[in-house]
């Protein structure tokens, strides 16, 4: 049982992004994290892919396995026959080489979408020499003919390199497009598509780097209209946080939510979770605009004594200064070390007071290492 303890960080400033004087810190808590309940794993989604549970699933996977779906060369279209296919309106995408080579000595591409569900999961090779915005439009269509899925509403993709192409194929479709690492499900399916199906490609080059590498770039300047008046390092148990996410529609917060179950994160319901929470006097404004962001996840930065706030694809903000001091670089640190020992999940909350019950916006947030292709 690992136990951390740091106190509530109050930054007593008119303004969110700069810190003029001393920070006061006050109300000391405790953090327990079991490390053993917070493990990362793939859960049993992925189609014929994964490891059995039970006996039955075990004859399931060893009939699937003698079929051409284990060949590492084949290509996979699913859709999940309990799921309402017109219930899936949105996808995730992902369009890249990958470290196979084809018969020229030529890395091949793959085009990966899916469901955050994993009800939807569909890929096809290419051959390097087609990648286009046609060759991405046409591939669409034909997932929605051959699946009887109907075009989605939005189509979330990780990489800025592919943005021109992904973006010009949307729009031929009126499709929204929506550069965002939350590509959760996506993230993991590459992770699994690499251990069991690229590694055993008869073309695979072991040791390759990713064609197409993502970001990290140096942080911005927080746009004006993001600036809150007051923030606090915060923790909530977890059944808190589950009453939190499962209150959205109820309460009209805005903010998103994470399946948990999905990515093999098992929290005890006493566990508590890092978060930040942010107040302003114009808290409902502030979390729409923070709503249209596609939030994925918060760093404090103690070498720097900064917070970072991750948006997008790419983008990154400054999020909150504060004056480097012994505490206060205790603070962030454990603050870092609860959000690790949690598997990256911690939270945002925006709220109308510190000391408020409410939050007028929440979204639930956790840091997964980018796929290996």
């Amino acid at each position: 049982m690992a136990t951390l303890s740091f106190n509530t960080t109050r930054m007593r400033t008119p303004s969110l992004p700069r810190i003029s004087r001393p920070s006061s810190f006050t109300k000391p808590i405790k953090t327990h994290l079991s490390s053993s309940s917070q493990t990362l794993s793939k859960r049993r989604r992925f189609v014929s892919r994964s490891l059995p549970e039970t006996k039955e699933e075990t004859l399931i996977i060893k009939q699937e396995e003698e079929t051409e779906d284990d060949d590492p060369t084949s290509e996979l279209s699913y859709l999940d026959p309990e799921t309402d296919a017109e219930s899936i309106k949105e996808w995730e995408l992902d369009f890249c080489s990958r470290p196979i080579l084809d018969s020229r000595g030529k890395k091949i591409w793959e085009l990966v979408v899916c469901d955050a569900s994993l009800s939807l999961q569909v890929t096809k090779y290419f051959p390097n020499n087609v990648i286009n915005s046609i060759t991405l439009k046409d591939a669409i269509v034909s997932i929605t003919q051959d699946l009887g899925v109907p075009l989605p509403e939005k189509i979330r993709f990780f990489r800025s390199q592919m943005q021109t192409i992904i973006t010009k194929a949307c729009k031929e479709l009126s499709i929204k497009e929506v550069p965002s690492k939350r590509c959760l499900s996506l993230f993991l399916w590459l992770q699994e598509r690499y251990d069991t199906v690229y590694t055993r490609h008869p073309g695979f080059q072991k040791g390759s780097l990713p064609l197409l590498s993502l970001d990290n770039p140096f942080p911005m300047n927080l746009p004006e209209n993001l600036f809150g008046e007051k923030w606090a390092f915060v923790q909530l148990p977890y059944s808190a946080v589950r009453e939190e996410i499962s209150d959205f529609d109820e309460k009209f917060v805005f903010g998103a939510t994470l399946d948990l179950d999905l990515l093999g994160i098992d929290v005890d319901e006493n566990t508590l979770i890092p978060g930040l929470s942010v107040a302003s006097s114009r808290a409902k404004p502030l979390a729409a605009w923070m709503n249209g962001l596609e939030v994925c996840s918060i760093e404090a930065d103690s070498s720097k004594g900064c917070l970072i706030l991750a948006v997008g694809i790419s983008t990154r903000y400054v999020y909150a200064t504060y004056k480097k001091t012994p505490v206060t670089t205790d603070e962030a640190e454990a603050w870092e070390s609860a959000k690790k020992a949690s598997g990256g999940l911690h939270f945002l909350a925006i709220q109308d007071d510190l000391d408020s019950d409410d939050c007028v916006g929440f979204w639930l947030l956790i840091d997964l290492p980018p796929p290996p292709v």
